[in-house]
């Protein structure tokens, strides 16, 4: 192990800490405890369901047995599962970590005490450790392409910070650093270096310095990033761009292949521009996300429009029924999203945040916590139980599990992308009721959040303690905000966003002075770019930050709601609803829309005109109600769609 620097951190905290030296204008406000509303509901599942079924589903599917396997023990059993098996361990384990921070918990904790040890006694003397290679001695690093070692070490890596970091117990960080240690030595001091065809271990290796100091760690994560692209994955029937080795990073103008392992690889990117000051790395990662968000995006901020290799398809590729939006390709654009905006106070980032966090994401997991859509369609068919291909239907597991342990990991760490604060300014950038402080350079700032968001768009921010001084308070407003009021105690008036999509004050504060914001929670149909081909005619309903959906269970009549249009005239009703039957507190759109009765079944199903050319003896008034689009598939597998065709 080699001899660490002294970390210059800000402070103990959430999962991305940039050091004192890193070129960010931002830094996490790692002082926030989230205090009700709908956050604070998705952690409590969190802690008392998901991360308990996951820890279950290790045993149950063999994780923890491989790695006892791989330690010398139950030996009468075999290797189960993919070759990055044990990443589901690590992530339960990151999991857990943060998860403390919110709650005492012995389970958790037992949890993390007994997972620790097993990979104590797993690790080699060399410090490798991975129970599927282990097993299947002299297989390491043979088949890089697909041998996922360093992503599953990543993982490890992460786990080993969150554990240091909230509980101050080094056990795991010793595991961690034995075996970073071993990946310095094999593939930057002693060996060759090579590309796993999975990224993710970039951004683990950057954290790692960042909690340990060690420069290490922070030269292989670049020498990873600058090797990329030049041919060091191996080959693959895929091809070079499916694993992001097509191109060197400072010259990729877009994002190709998988769609996962692209984020990951953009998130460690920018980990290590932003370390070591290389802005020209920096400014390419952003120009991707730029393109991905205007030509690549789901409405629900869902990546990866293809399920055949779980890939990136070509500009404005948006199928609604086909695409496959996968679960932890919205938890690693948050990841990346996050640290762009940590690099440059662009609020245009936290945006993306939010529309992927209230849709792609929250609708990846099932309201009691303990099912699991692998990927995100934004639209099913009344037979999709029974097609080919992924997602059918939520499920608790899965052999490829990478999917649910990475939500319990990002639902731990929700309040760690909250705020950011700068020497003399703290920024809220999502809106939860919390409470938040963060010393600035003439002293400690107070702050606490009350809302009902996403239900309600008013936000109350109550100063509890300030320093004498002047200092900034920053709030985002939400570009889908069409009219927002604002009332810091001079009466309310309008506001706009600045150039970086924020309003700012600045004066003397007081204890209890409140600053309330209003934003604009109208129902709104959203079109489509005419390239979007899939979804041409078609309109969405949103709210707030919510994407809605038709789904067949709240259709009256039984209308089917492939059989429904709306018209750009339909008049959008807000019910708000503090209970429903399935889904619990909602807010549903109830629209008039038109039911379109198709032609006889059978023959060919194309025709000249016809029912749908507009005759209105084929059609007839009737009312549709629309649920947030993260509250669907709770009730049952029928039929259910975002994009709805227009009349007429």
């Amino acid at each position: 192990m080699s001899t660490p620097t002294t970390p210059s951190r800000t402070q103990l905290g959430g999962p991305v800490l940039p050091t004192s030296d890193a070129r960010v204008p931002h830094r996490p406000v790692a002082d926030v405890t989230v205090d009700g509303g709908l956050w604070q509901h998705w952690q409590t599942v969190n802690r008392t369901a998901s991360i308990p079924t996951g820890v279950a589903k290790l045993e149950e599917f063999g994780n923890l047995a491989n790695l006892r396997l791989a330690a010398g023990e139950d030996l009468a059993d075999e290797h189960r599962g993919p070759v990055y098996v044990d990443s589901d361990v690590h992530k339960l384990l990151e999991s857990a970590a943060w998860e403390l921070r919110h709650a005492p918990d012995p389970g958790l904790a037992d949890f993390v005490d007994a997972a620790t040890g097993l990979l104590e006694r797993a690790q080699e003397k060399d410090g490798y450790v991975n129970s599927y290679y282990q097993v299947r001695p002299g297989q390491r690093y043979t088949r890089m392409e697909n041998s996922h070692e360093l992503y599953t070490a990543g993982h490890l890596l992460q786990a080993a910070v969150a554990v240091h970091r909230v509980l101050g117990d080094d056990r795991l960080l010793g595991v961690a650093r034995r075996l970073a240690d071993h990946l310095v030595r094999e593939f930057l001091r002693e060996g060759e270096l090579r590309l796993d065809g999975h990224p993710g271990a970039e951004t683990a290796l950057v954290e790692l310095f960042r909690d340990t100091g060690d420069r290490d760690y922070l030269e292989l994560a670049a020498a990873l990033v600058e090797g990329r692209g030049r041919g060091r994955v191996g080959r693959s029937t895929r091809g070079s761009a499916y694993f992001q080795d097509h191109a060197p990073a400072r010259e990729m103008r877009s994002l190709v292949g998988h769609a996962v392992r692209a984020l990951y690889f953009e998130a460690g990117i920018v980990d290590v521009a932003v370390e070591t000051g290389d802005g020209t790395l920096l400014r390419t990662s952003i120009a991707r996300w730029d393109d991905m968000v205007s030509t690549r995006t789901a409405l629900t901020g869902g990546l990866g429009a293809r399920q055949l290799a779980e890939a990136f398809g070509e500009r404005y590729e948006q199928p609604p029924d086909q695409a496959y939006n996968e679960t932890c390709a919205a938890v690693a654009s948050i990841h990346w999203s996050w640290r762009l905006l940590l690099a440059t106070r662009e609020g245009k980032f936290a945006d993306l945040i939010e529309r992927t966090l209230y849709n792609a994401f929250a609708a990846s997991i099932s309201i009691d916590g303990r099912e699991y859509f692998k990927g995100n369609p934004l639209q099913r068919r009344p037979d999709h139980a029974e097609a080919i291909g992924d997602p059918r239907y939520r499920d608790g597991w899965f052999w490829s599990a990478c999917c649910p342990p990475n939500v319990t990991r990002l639902m731990a760490t929700l309040e760690d992308y909250a705020a950011t604060a700068t020497a003399d300014t703290v920024y809220l950038h999502q809106f939860a009721t919390s409470t938040l402080r963060q010393p600035l350079a003439s002293g400690v700032v107070e702050l606490a959040v009350v809302t009902d968001y996403p239900w309600d768009g008013t936000v109350h921010v109550t100063v509890r303690e300030c320093p004498a001084a002047s200092w900034t308070l920053a709030v985002r407003i939400p570009p889908w905000s069409g009219r927002t009021l604002m009332n810091d105690g001079d009466g309310e008036r309008q506001v706009a966003r600045d150039a970086q999509g924020y309003v700012t004050i600045r004066r003397d504060w007081r204890e209890g002075d409140v600053v309330t914001l209003r934003f604009d929670m109208t129902p709104r149909l959203t079109f489509p770019h005419p390239r979007l081909d899939a979804v041409r005619g078609c309109v969405a309903i949103e709210r707030g930050p919510l994407v809605y959906c038709l789904e067949q269970v709240d259709q009256r009549g039984d209308v089917p709601v492939d059989d429904v249009a709306l018209s750009t005239e339909s008049r959008l009703r807000v019910v708000d609803t503090p209970h429903r039957a399935g889904i619990g507190r909602t807010v549903v759109i109830e629209a008039d829309a038109v039911q379109l009765t198709p032609p006889p079944a059978g023959g060919f199903p194309y025709y000249a005109g016809g029912p749908y050319a507009g005759n209105p003896a084929t059609s007839r008034a009737v009312p549709v109600v629309a649920v947030p689009y993260f509250q669907w598939a709770n009730r049952g597998t029928d039929a259910m769609r975002v994009w709805i065709p227009l009349a007429g």
